[in-house]
């Protein structure tokens, strides 16, 4: 009788250890479209709430794709299950934070998760925001210029 028990407490431990793995992080892939030039990389930001969206250094995860005829991949690994949005933008020059003009226009090509815009400059966190289950999604962004 005591095997039965300990093969069953053992199973539960398994069990529940499967469960924390399933549910506990997994993979966000943004394919990015529209790039105007192979010039640079694309830099890519995942944010998981409102405070700091869009800030340079506030990301949860930060990635940097290549691109190749006008496309490029930017990927998040061990994402827990929450809510996120994405910020991509064009680096032309290889530069960290996204360049501006006059009225803080941007002078690169840029997009979110959604392809949420906003109707007098960027999106809000909510607009660009989706949930993630914690195991594998794709979210394509296509950029503006």
């Amino acid at each position: 009788m005591k095997k039965v028990l300990y093969s069953v407490a053992a199973l539960s431990c398994c069990f529940v250890l499967n469960s924390a793995q399933a549910g506990g992080s997994g993979s966000i892939i943004v394919p990015v479209s529209g790039v105007q030039d192979d010039n640079g990389v694309v830099r890519c930001g995942l944010y998981n709430s409102a405070d700091g969206f869009r800030e340079p250094g506030e990301e949860f995860k930060g990635s940097v794709a290549r691109i190749s005829g006008g496309r490029a991949t930017c990927v998040f690994n061990n994402v827990p299950a929450g809510t996120y949005a994405v910020a991509v933008f064009h680096a032309e020059n290889n530069e960290t934070t996204l360049e501006t003009g006059m009225f803080g226009k941007p002078r690169e090509g840029y997009g979110f998760s959604r392809n949420a815009g906003g109707a007098f400059g960027p999106p809000s966190f909510s607009a660009a925001a989706i949930d993630f289950n914690g195991s594998k999604a794709t979210w394509p962004v296509r950029l503006h210029y």
